[in-house]
């Protein structure tokens, strides 16, 4: 084993020598300007690479970055490293470190930052940016937590960019959301400064475990330290209380922010339909909804069909059909989801020729109607004795290239049977 590493060792020296040190006759062609001393010198110094003169940081910096094996680089770098008065360039170090933090050779990233501040080059805040950024992205938050401290003791003060990275990072898992907010509490003792996505941060940590108490002092604390809450603030506010059911104090948090001069974004009004609906709070939802438009916010979609399947889930059909119109007269054309919700709620509702309507509608605009849609309208028609209706839904959903489930054809044809309906029983089964 030790002669396999001895060997690999003397094999990667070789090759990093020989990417530095091109041969005697690319080095002639490449100084054939010279004078016949300086040619001289030069063939004296390929016989002993230690004197070396005419290597250049720049050259090893591209050689460096040149190199698909991250350890192959290292190699280089750690080669020339040896060379007598030989200094690398800081671009070097930070294409090294890229390389290596990108195919997890973390350890190596410690050596070269060891180096670096043995050596006082001056480091630059994007050096520890993207070391952040790849300790995120290996899921190493105490590593993150650590270049915090590392840009402290090169003297590099941390922007306030590089502590919401950090806290990203730190409250991404749950059991790094106290180490975050220590972090958070004591930054200012280094020089940084929390701003508005900070807190939303913590904010949004804290109201995911729950603590809506501590998120709601997080939001007071920004007026008082002269930050403005952001859109986004009152958001992640708003959807901690629904998931805690308090969606009165989220409703009132939506007028504060209103008061304030905030136009709140669609994502916050899906949040409070969401949470109303879920409620059986249907009036105070739908006039919401109708406030979006004149708020500055036109719903879309998912805000009518929100509306939709809440009055459906509450029996409401009939209204669900008002909120259909008034989509389209808003110019929102309703989707698959609506008109299956809605059917499906008719028919719950015995309103089958609403039902049957809307499922019409439906095909014509192209949307296929789910199985279960086909089957509820199928059944409700029967129980009624509309067969002949039953059998001609059956036949345009057959005839639109859908195929109804084995239960809606268990319903029917018993039924037809009874009904004496034979001639039209073979026309279904045909296309069956």
């Amino acid at each position: 084993m030790h002669q396999t590493l001895l060997r690999s060792t003397i094999a990667g020296t070789t090759r990093a020598r020989s990417f530095i040190f091109p041969p005697k006759s690319q080095s002639l062609l490449l100084y054939s300007s010279k004078t016949h001393n300086q040619k001289q010198h030069q063939s004296q110094t390929d016989q002993n690479p230690q004197e070396h003169k005419f290597v250049s940081p720049l050259r090893v910096q591209k050689l460096i970055a040149s190199q698909k094996d991250p350890l192959l680089a290292k190699e280089i770098f750690d080669y020339a490293s040896r060379q007598p008065n030989f200094k690398h360039s800081y671009s070097s170090y930070l294409v090294l470190i890229l390389k290596l933090g990108r195919s997890k050779y973390f350890s190596f990233i410690d050596e070269l930052l060891v180096r670096l501040k043995s050596e006082k080059y001056p480091v630059t805040p994007t050096l520890f940016s993207y070391i952040i950024k790849i300790y995120g992205e290996a899921n190493l938050p105490e590593k993150a937590l650590r270049t915090f401290y590392n840009m402290i003791e090169f003297n590099c003060k941390p922007l306030p960019k590089h502590l919401n990275s950090i806290l990203e990072i730190l409250v991404s898992n749950r059991s790094h959301v106290r180490v975050a907010f220590d972090l958070f509490k004591n930054a200012h003792r280094h020089g940084v400064l929390p701003n508005t996505e900070s807190y939303n941060t913590l904010m949004r940590a804290f109201c995911l475990n729950g603590e809506i108490s501590l998120a709601y002092q997080l939001f007071n604390k920004m007026f008082q330290r002269d930050l403005v809450p952001d859109v986004e603030s009152y958001r992640i506010l708003m959807q901690g209380l629904c998931r805690k059911a308090q969606v009165n104090t989220a409703v009132d948090l939506l007028e504060d922010m209103l008061n304030k001069g905030f136009v709140p974004d669609t994502l916050s009004y899906t949040t409070l339909l969401n949470s109303l609906c879920r409620k059986k709070k249907l009036r105070e939802a739908y006039k919401l909804l109708c406030r979006m438009k004149v708020k500055g916010c036109n719903p879309d979609i998912v805000h009518y069909n929100t509306i939709v399947v809440g009055f459906c889930r509450e029996g409401r059909a009939m209204d669900a059909c008002k909120v259909l119109d008034d989509m389209t007269s808003n110019g929102c054309l309703p989707n698959l989801v609506s008109y299956r919700t809605l059917v499906r709620g008719l028919c719950d509702q015995g309103s089958l020729d609403g039902a049957k309507r809307y499922m019409e509608e439906m095909m014509e605009k192209g949307f296929s109607p789910h199985f279960s849609v086909v089957h509820a309208l199928v059944k409700g028609l029967c129980s009624v004795g509309r067969v002949e209706e039953a059998c001609g839904v059956l036949w345009e959903v057959l005839r639109h290239g859908d195929v109804p489930h084995a239960d809606t054809w268990f319903i029917i044809v018993p039924t037809m049977c009874e009904e004496t309906e034979e001639g039209r029983m073979d026309e279904v089964l045909k296309k069956f």
